[in-house]
């Protein structure tokens, strides 16, 4: 009897521990019913409780959560953690270019690698769980037989832009009457029924990407199912306990221009955590160097001084700021991805046009990012009026003498005639150029370096001011100081068809241009 015994207990620990190494070693490829599923001792959880468990491993393994997004790491992303723990759907509110639907992406990384559903079924019942009548007739006939699918968490995420011609059959679902004529059914049957995006995203993160946009007799059809996880359609007595993770993006300025979310519904949503730009240049410039599709013969070709990658996101920094832009449409992080792309492309046909292997940026291919603000700005009246083009280069020559003040002493400070300034000799040197000094777009870079080299007191002033410069970064930095000149009136500059021509801001009067 005792040995007995002994041997059952032998073999019940046994088979505990082979539960346990299948549990940890489970391969998705070897279980495909539903008795399979149940001897791994296999235990499903809403995709809430999923995010959540998933999230505090990350967290105690000091783990990043939200990986690619930059400048969140102590305002956002605490808020969308405490959101996820809290197990609450979520609206990300906040203007064009500032990461929402990248962040409802990401958190896909939170849930677990596969799931199994019942086989067939359109919306992805659990097997332990089913609530479609599909899913429950097959289980109560076929038991532990019950054939078993893996979805993966890739295909877990479904996604629908707010759009004027939105219905409730395409997100709720309706009754479908080819369906009702193939399969013989009548009306009243729930067979009946096609499914819409929400009903076929259960046990999915499912976000609506500028919710105002939806209508409101649209987003009162969300009511039920955010507060009590159901649908209704067409009138059938249909309770389907949906299992999904809600994610909601607004823009604040939609709310005045083409829409509201309904109160009731702003009420249905657990948290709402606003976004916002980059506060400072550095972390603006890892997201663009992170989002830029550069070829990577543009990048070997390109040599790109870190000034020159500051004064990009400088120029979208002065942009947020210009009172000829509409601070309430925002400027998208878009803007400075585009302008890289444009600036590279700049150098690299000129480089093609002049023949150079390897060329180093020039502040005159800034002229290339124009088309690149002028087509993600919005501007007001006054920006209107000015024209789209001359606000662009205003704000390039404002990031220019922003910028210029962290490395050259500030001009315009009130001298008396007898003292010397900084820039006197460079200026001295531009009164004896009668016709000016040119810049052309096509210039070889052995050529475009001769110039620049010719104005010897800008190698004066580059050793007094900034000895530690690299050779490769000194012409544009050359350059640098001639446009700053410029915006301080201590020069003037003018754009021809072929290039730039700088010259002393009173030479065009005594020459009597």
């Amino acid at each position: 009897m005792k040995i007995t015994k002994q041997i059952e207990k032998k073999e019940l620990e046994a088979k505990k521990t082979l539960i346990a190494k299948s549990k940890k070693n489970m391969k998705v490829e070897n279980i495909k019913t539903l008795g399979e599923l149940k001897e791994v001792d296999y235990k499903s959880k809403s995709i809430k409780d999923e995010l959540r468990d998933n999230l505090i491993k990350k967290i105690k393994n000091k783990e990043t959560t939200f990986e690619g997004v930059h400048g969140y790491e102590n305002t956002v992303i605490p808020e969308l953690e405490r959101a996820i723990l809290s197990r609450h759907n979520i609206n990300l509110l906040g203007l064009r270019g500032q990461a929402k639907t990248r962040l409802a992406r990401l958190m896909l990384n939170l849930l677990d690698e596969y799931i199994p559903v019942v086989e067939g079924s359109e919306i992805n019942d659990d097997p332990f769980q089913p609530i479609s009548r599909y899913a429950l007739e097959l289980i109560n006939d076929k038991g532990d037989d019950t054939p078993i699918s893996w979805i993966h968490r890739s295909e877990r995420f479904a996604e629908k832009l707010a759009t004027p011609d939105v219905t409730v059959a395409d997100i709720i679902g309706d009754v479908d009457p080819i369906k009702a004529a193939n399969l013989k059914l009548s009306y009243a049957d729930d067979r009946v029924i096609h499914y819409g995006m929400i009903p076929r995203a259960n046990r999915c993160i499912f976000v609506i990407n500028e919710l105002p946009d939806l209508q409101a007799r649209i987003q009162v059809a969300l009511f039920n199912i955010l507060q009590e996880g159901d649908i209704q359609i067409r009138g059938f007595k249909l309770r389907l306990p949906l299992d999904i993770q809600f994610l909601f993006t607004a823009n604040p300025e939609d709310y005045t221009n083409r829409g509201s979310i309904v109160t009731p519904l702003k009420d249905r949503i657990g948290s709402q955590i606003l976004t916002h730009y980059p506060e400072d240049i550095e972390t603006a410039r890892r997201i663009t160097e992170q989002e830029a599709k550069l070829v990577e013969s543009q990048k070997a070709s390109v040599i790109v001084p870190d000034l020159a990658r500051d004064l990009l996101e400088q120029i979208v920094f002065e942009a947020r700021e210009s009172e000829f832009i509409d601070a309430k449409s925002g400027v998208s992080a878009r803007l400075s991805i585009s302008a890289l792309e444009n600036l590279l492309s700049t150098a690299e046909r000129r480089a093609l046009i002049s023949g150079d292997a390897l060329t180093t940026l020039r502040l005159s291919d800034f002229v290339g990012i124009v088309p690149a603000i002028t087509g993600k700005v919005e501007l007001v009246y006054e920006g209107e009026q000015e024209g789209a083009a001359v606000v662009a280069y205003n704000l390039i020559g404002e990031a220019v003498k922003k910028l210029f003040e962290e490395f050259f002493p500030k001009i315009g400070k009130l001298q008396k005639q007898e003292e010397e300034g900084p820039y006197d000799d460079v200026i001295s040197w531009f009164f004896n150029q009668k016709d000016g000094f040119e810049l052309l777009d096509d210039l070889r870079d052995k050529e475009y370096k001769t110039l620049l080299d010719a104005i010897l007191p800008l190698d004066d002033l580059l050793a007094e001011f900034q000895p530690n410069l690299e050779k490769m970064d000194s012409y544009f930095v050359k350059e640098f100081v001639l446009w700053a000149l410029v915006e301080y009136k201590q020069l003037s500059k003018h754009r021809f068809t072929e290039g730039i021509q700088f010259k002393d801001p009173y030479g065009s009067f005594i020459s009597g241009i």
